[in-house]
């Protein structure tokens, strides 16, 4: 037969009765201070470990948070650094094109000639055709057989005018030539095309003629085609051959072929002059005798 203890009830009331009673021992006399830093020690463990899934969790979140914070504002410096470098280079293209512009207008100042900014429409830089085209044409006056300079030196000659743009053949071309001169000497010759980017040749010079590597090479105005004075290149190569008749000398040309993005139309003085006598000529034809 099996002893029946107290009651549920009974043993909460008597837990609660022990429960206060220590408590006030406790609060008045401290006896169990002493048990109750023991118990700490030994139950720390146990509720750090209880606390380390939130510990865990909430550190896990904070990292998960901190990176995609990260991410979203590196994410946001990439976008405005692409921005910004966009717009540095488009500012560094305006100076570019400024500087280019001043040169331009520089180089104008040096002609006497009238002239007119042109901008590069398309290029043309086969082995043996060197031609670009340009935005400007018969509405501007544009005729064949133009001179085109760069801010650096002759460029070429038109060789085709349309309505709205026109077509430039390059010094470069093996089927331009132009008159020219050293300008250290007057020397006079004739600069040729040869299809390469950065060479032409000058014809008809003899083995002993006085002409050096570095000469400034102009043109001579011969022909009323291109201004004189105006840079054509640099002697860069002689080869003298003993036996044959002419030196083979080659120069660098002074203008930005490759490079130039805007060019100059020239009118020459003596065609301006030459269509001003002409105008003047058919206004007279067109005046009535008088009776």
């Amino acid at each position: 037969m099996f002893l029946k203890g107290p009651s549920a009830n009974v043993r909460i009331v008597a837990f609660i009765l022990a429960s206060l009673i220590m408590m006030t021992v406790d609060h008045r006399q401290g006896h169990l201070e002493k048990l109750r830093s023991t118990l700490s020690v030994f139950v720390y463990p146990l509720q750090y470990i209880a606390n380390l899934p939130v510990t865990v969790t909430n550190w896990a979140t904070e990292a998960l948070t901190t990176r995609t914070r990260l991410v979203e504002e590196n994410a946001l410096l990439r976008d405005e650094q692409l921005v910004l470098s966009s717009k540095i280079q488009k500012f560094e293209i305006l100076e570019a094109e400024n500087e280019r512009l001043r040169e331009m207008l520089e180089s104008s100042k040096r002609l006497d000639e009238r002239v007119l900014i042109a901008k590069l429409l398309a290029v043309d830089l086969q082995p043996f055709r060197h031609q670009i085209v340009i935005n400007k044409g018969q509405r501007e006056g544009v005729y064949d057989g133009q001179p085109i300079v760069d801010a650096n030196g002759v460029m070429g000659q038109i060789v085709h005018v349309g309505p709205f743009s026109s077509t430039v053949l390059l010094l470069t071309d093996p089927t331009h030539a132009i008159p020219v001169q050293v300008n250290r000497n007057g020397l006079r010759s004739v600069a040729v095309g040869t299809g390469q980017n950065h060479v032409l040749q000058l014809e008809h010079l003899s083995n002993n003629v006085d002409i050096k590597e570095g000469d400034l090479v102009v043109s001579s105005g011969l022909g009323s085609r291109f201004p004189p004075g105006y840079p054509v290149g640099v002697v860069q190569t002689i080869s003298r051959v003993p036996g044959e008749p002419f030196a083979k000398v080659t120069i660098l040309p002074s203008a930005q072929l490759e490079k130039s993005r805007e060019v100059l139309l020239v009118w020459p003085e003596t065609r301006s002059r030459s269509l001003a006598d002409f105008e003047s000529l058919a206004d007279d034809a067109a005046i009535p005798a008088r009776p």
